[in-house]
């Protein structure tokens, strides 16, 4: 996006979403583990994404593939709700909640 995107704050918002990241992902995003974003005005979790991409690049990348899918072993929930199991992209996502990333931890 031209001029810069959304500006994330760390601070409390009840009208922005709370992202949290795992210490792996914290340097995409500063240093922190968690940001607040602007509630996205597509409401959904797509919106949201949208908005990290502008904001922190670096972490849209490793949360979406090329084609816009969440990747693989990254699971992400809203308010503790696992999206694959709910509508995905299109779950609903409004100020005041938590979306939460999470990687997958593959070994034997």
């Amino acid at each position: 996006m031209p001029g810069g995107g959304p500006a994330a704050t760390t601070g409390p918002d009840r009208d922005g979403v709370r992202l949290r990241v795992p210490r792996a992902l914290a340097g995409d995003v500063g240093g922190g583990r968690e940001v607040v974003l602007p509630a996205p005005a597509g409401g959904d979790l797509r919106a949201l994404l949208g908005e990290v991409d502008a904001a922190h690049p670096a972490l849209g990348r490793r949360l979406r593939d090329e084609t816009g899918r969440l990747r693989r072993f990254v699971n992400v929930y809203v308010d503790g709700v696992d999206v694959r199991r709910d509508d995905g992209l299109a779950t609903p996502v409004r100020g005041g909640q938590t979306v939460e990333v999470i990687q997958s931890v593959a070994g034997g």
